[in-house]
């Protein structure tokens, strides 16, 4: 498709307005794809900004350990992979902002991206990685009881249940190395599963099979969470025969999945019919100079290393795009 040019702000000296700041590559989310995208940026002298959103790093930041990225045999923690690749990315002139993208115009180029801290960037090229947010179960108690005893996080909070009884509701990855982790603390985990086997690999579910700590409450959903200031029952329904009880539990850990974040986008870039946003094969959205990388573009593999490997492809062709179509100088008044 065709993408207008607004001459009257193609500036690579400074935008129109105090406040506005010309950049030729903006990268919004710092996660995987978003710190390789900035590494690849900084490194073809594109000057790179980087909106860090409200958590730097994304979800593997919250990661208690990464097993399966190359060059770590012994596996390394999420939150120093998120460390090294910034570092890495910095090193070469990628510049972190810890801002969040509030509203974004991409009508015309220069695109249009303002922060929550109220700045506008002017962007020759963006790159989107803003990565997807935990699915919530939405039952009763769930939200009341956030942060005292229901969580998405075991790195987070799994200290604060120290020989205490806990269920994870999921049977995925995510949900069986959770699990493993909170056998650190938790005298039990119970991993609560709408199915009759675990969706989780073999190594993890050999794992937690294993685990003389890990017990399994199979065809199972949760369908209230109750306390008194704090998580103390959950209400459990067997998904085959219907039947409801009531369980004594300190913690809900949930685990059942991810959404993308993209309701920025709304409007502006095509999504799938589960709000992913769809790319071609250079990463590339619908429109011309704007790139997706990551989980927000990534429903099917969801790894750290195809986020990062997307993030670099989506640098290397917002480079070759710019070359291609350079924006006009401004003329001198």
């Amino acid at each position: 498709m065709d993408l207008k040019i607004n001459n009257s702000i193609a500036n690579p000296t400074g935008g129109s307005e105090d406040n506005e700041e010309f950049v030729r590559v903006l990268v919004i989310g710092s996660g995987p794809a978003g710190l390789s995208a900035a590494l690849y940026a900084a490194r073809a002298d594109l000057d790179p900004i980087v909106l860090t959103g409200m958590e730097l790093g994304g979800q593997v930041s919250l990661t208690f350990a990464v097993e399966n990225y190359p060059g770590f045999p012994e596996g390394i923690g999420g939150m120093e992979m998120v460390d090294l690749f910034q570092k890495q990315a910095q090193r070469f002139g990628a510049r972190m902002e810890y801002d969040l993208a509030s509203e974004v115009d991409f009508s015309e180029r220069p695109f249009k991206v303002k922060t929550q801290n109220g700045k506008s960037y002017l962007a020759e090229s963006v790159i989107i990685s803003t990565g997807a947010s935990a699915v919530h179960l939405n039952v009763p108690g769930e939200e009341e009881f956030t942060g005292r005893g229901v969580s998405y996080c075991a790195t987070c909070d799994g200290w604060f249940f120290k020989e205490k009884d806990v269920i994870v509701v999921g049977g995925g990855d995510s949900a069986v190395e959770e699990s493993l982790f909170l056998t650190r603390y938790a005298d039990n985990v119970t991993i609560v599963h709408r199915r009759d086997e675990l969706r989780a690999g073999a190594i993890l579910s050999d794992r937690a099979n294993d685990n003389p700590k890990i017990d399994f409450s199979w065809n199972t959903i949760v369908k209230e969470i109750s306390g008194n200031g704090a998580v103390q029952t959950v209400k459990l329904q067997d998904t085959q025969t219907g039947e409801e009880r009531e369980r004594e539990v300190d913690g809900v850990f949930i685990f059942i999945g991810h959404s993308p974040n993209t309701s920025l986008f709304t409007d502006q870039l095509e999504m799938d019919e589960n709000r992913y946003l769809i790319v071609d094969k250079l990463m590339q959205t619908n429109i011309p100079g704007v790139y997706a990388a990551g989980e927000v573009a990534d429903p099917h593999f969801r790894q750290v290393i195809t986020s990062a490997g997307m993030g670099a492809a989506a640098a290397i062709q917002a480079n070759r795009f710019m070359e291609e179509n350079p924006l006009p100088e401004k003329s001198p008044s």
